[in-house]
């Protein structure tokens, strides 16, 4: 099988501009290798609009599948599932329930609280991760199982 191309993209102001370094970033890209995905380091962006343009450019640029992390709570700079909205064609809001739902049923009741969706734009799977560490892992047991053969069926491959 040829390579998949994924892609990390990290919302967060404070990691965009150094105040710290993002953690969960470089857990996601190494999810996606272990599923076989080729991924450049993550492309860590400020909040908001910056995030629709990384997204947009990442599918533009034959991405199968961006991950982003970050910008998905109740803050007034968490704007990613409203970038993220306006680049898809559908949205797959299994994905995203899922997540959440696995989340509070770990415990996490403010696992609700998260915003993130997921959809397709044009033949790339793109899902809104929560930006805490805790979030992410919890996004990649749910996504484990099931990401390869959605990113397939993106593109009508037989299942």
């Amino acid at each position: 099988m040829t390579s998949l191309r994924g892609a990390v993209v990290v919302a967060s102001n404070r990691a965009a501009t150094g105040v710290y370094d993002d953690t969960t970033g470089p857990l996601l890209v190494e999810f996606l290798v272990s599923l076989g995905f080729s991924c450049d380091r993550p492309i860590v962006v400020p909040d908001g609009e910056p995030v629709g343009a990384a997204i947009a450019a990442e599918v533009a640029g034959g991405a199968r599948v961006v991950l982003t992390t970050g910008g998905t709570g109740l803050t007034p700079t968490d704007l990613t599932p409203e970038v993220t909205r306006s680049l898809l064609d559908r949205e797959v809001p299994g994905i995203a329930e899922a997540i959440r739902a696995y989340g509070v049923g770990k415990g996490v009741p403010t696992a609700a609280l998260s915003r993130g969706l997921a959809g397709v734009a044009g033949d790339c799977l793109v899902v809104n991760l929560p930006g805490s560490r805790g979030g992410v892992k919890d996004a990649v047991a749910v996504l484990e199982p099931l990401l390869l053969h959605a990113v397939e069926q993106i593109v009508g491959s037989d299942h």
